[in-house]
This record gives structure tokens, C-alpha cells and sequence, in this order.
């Protein structure tokens, strides 16, 4: 079974959208897929409540209230993980996946939430020894988003070397993340596809191609990377 859990210490950065896509991506391909909301909030699950009958099935659990015992059959287990998780919860949860992403904002202070955050991360004794896997995805990006310069400043001020910040947001954030050699994936642009989407119940993968083709060929690098062999765990 594949595990993949969707986790940010900061809220608001788009984790519950990440987890119902890639839930709906992989019921699309005839996967049985279960999503585990983790939030008291419910969001995945009460974007669950509004999928339409005809749609692939998904199989939803409250993680948060009750045991998580997910059938046998299982092919993904996508978790959608709350805010402001530290210490021994967060790596009590951590050791529930395979996979971690860390969907990132792109502004001053979310990078600065998910630098230190991501640090936290990698003390965690699972990914220390690349037991489980972790990346990040630059999420809700204005396509020419003008860069700050307070972006430059707040990453120097946590030891992290720049030279150079591009126009864009999104190229020191992943300048950034290879300095603590975390994967960066890619960057999903902000668009009411995703909006629309969520109200219905679908997945952005669930609706006509014509109107997504640019957010399908965001998701491309995600898809490829979660199924290739460098976001699983070290063979031990």
C-alpha cells in the first residue's frame, strides 16, 4: 500500500486541495484509494460529501476521531495532515508515511514557517534515515509573481547563502530547499480551477481537459516523481 501524507506546521497552505487531487488522480486509474483526514476540520472529507455517486469511489476516514484501519485492498493511502503538529505528534504521524509533501505558499512568511518547519522534518528519525521521503510544492502561484526583497533577507538570516533572487518567487524557494537537499517538485499556479473543482466534489483531473491542460501540466512532475523510486523509502 503507498502512503503519502500531506503536512504543514503553518495552515492555510493548501494541503486538504493537494491531498483531494492526488486522492481523485488516483482513483481515476482504478486504484482503491482511501483518504484519511487527520483535521478536525473535516475539509477532505466534506469535500468527499459532495462527490458525485458516479464518480470513482474514494473511501473516506475521520482520522482524527477513530483508529485508522484501512482495508487490505488498499493501492493509496492519502493523508491530510492539520497545522501546528511539533514533537512527538508529529512524529507519531510521520511514521504512518511513505512520502511526505509540504505545500508552500509563496510569500515571505510562509517561506519562513516552511524553512523552519522543513528543519524540524529532517530531525525526525525516519527521514534522517530516508525512511520516509519528503519534498516540497510551491502551491497558489501567481504565474510573474514579483519577488520581495525581504525574501533574500530572511533567508540569509537563517544561514542559508543567496547570491542572486530571481523575479520569481518560486526559483529562490527552490534554491532554497536544495541547500537542505529537500526535492522541490514543482509549482501549481494559482487558478479558480482548483475552486471549482473542490465545490463539486471532483478532482482538478476530473475536468475537461481544455480548461485544466495548463494545471494538468503542472501536476505532471508531482505524479512522475511520487511514482518513481526517489520518493520511497531507502530499502533497508
Amino acid at each position: 500500500m503507498r502512503r503519502i501524507m500531506l503536512l504543514n506546521a503553518k495552515g492555510g497552505c493548501g494541503k486538504s486541495t493537494l491531498a483531494t487531487n492526488l486522492a481523485s488522480y488516483y482513483a481515476l486509474q482504478n486504484k482503491s484509494v482511501v483518504l484519511a483526514d487527520f483535521d478536525p476540520q473535516g475539509s477532505s472529507l466534506e469535500w468527499l460529501e459532495a462527490r458525485p455517486k458516479e464518480s470513482p469511489p474514494i473511501r473516506g476516514l475521520a482520522a482524527w476521531r477513530e483508529a485508522l484501519r484501512v482495508p487490505r485492498n488498499t493501492d493509496y493511502l492519502i493523508m491530510d495532515v492539520p497545522a501546528r503538529c511539533h514533537g512527538p505528534e508529529l512524529t507519531a504521524l510521520v511514521r504512518r508515511a511513505q512520502t511526505l509533501i509540504v505545500p508552500v505558499l509563496p510569500s515571505a512568511t510562509d517561506i519562513r514557517a516552511a524553512a523552519h518547519f522543513v528543519q524540524e522534518l529532517l530531525l525526525v528519525g525516519r527521514v534522517t534515515r530516508k525512511e520516509t521521503r519528503l519534498a516540497a510544492v510551491a502551491n497558489r502561484v501567481r504565474e510573474n509573481a514579483m519577488v520581495e526583497g525581504t525574501v533574500e533577507r530572511i533567508l540569509g538570516g537563517m544561514s542559508i547563502p543567496y547570491t542572486t533572487v530571481h523575479t520569481q518567487i518560486y526559483r529562490p524557494l527552490e534554491r532554497f530547499l536544495r541547500r537542505l537537499k529537500v526535492p522541490f517538485i514543482t509549482t501549481l499556479r494559482d487558478t479558480p480551477n482548483y475552486q471549482l473543482a473542490d465545490a463539486r466534489g471532483l478532482g482538478i483531473f476530473e475536468l475537461a481537459r481544455s480548461q485544466v491542460s495548463r494545471d494538468l501540466e503542472q501536476w505532471q512532475p508531482l505524479i512522475k516523481w511520487l511514482d518513481s523510486r526517489r520518493s520511497m523509502p531507502k530499502p533497508v
